[in-house]
């Protein structure tokens, strides 16, 4: 479950390892359960939801929006596609904003 992180030694250069990351890890893991079980309990999130559901992917998102843009181009509409990456805005959230979210959305300590 958790594993260690390596860190150079900047004086001999060798590797040592540390386990201060361990207890964020647990956390993590603990946190990551509520919310999951919340989430498929609740119906919090759609069917058309890939990212962090089992069994679906950036692979399936990107079939199931493929089929879609191209089922309208075929029927002569105009399509435009804008990219948007979210991927480092989640660590730059507040965690009190974070935390009164989930909590509007049912989530309870």
């Amino acid at each position: 479950m958790c594993g260690l992180m390596p860190r150079k030694d900047f004086i001999t250069g060798k590797c040592s390892y540390t386990h201060t990351f361990i207890p964020g890890k647990v956390m993590e893991q603990l946190v990551l359960d509520v919310v999951s079980k919340h989430v498929e309990e609740k119906k919090v999130i759609r069917s058309g939801q890939h990212g962090f559901i089992k069994g679906k992917s950036y692979l399936t998102n990107l079939i199931a929006f493929y089929d879609g843009m191209t089922g309208w181009v075929d029927e002569g509409r105009a399509v435009d596609v804008v990219y948007l990456d979210f991927s480092k805005a989640f660590g730059t959230v507040s965690h009190n904003i974070l935390i009164a979210k989930l909590r509007q959305c049912g989530l309870q300590e």
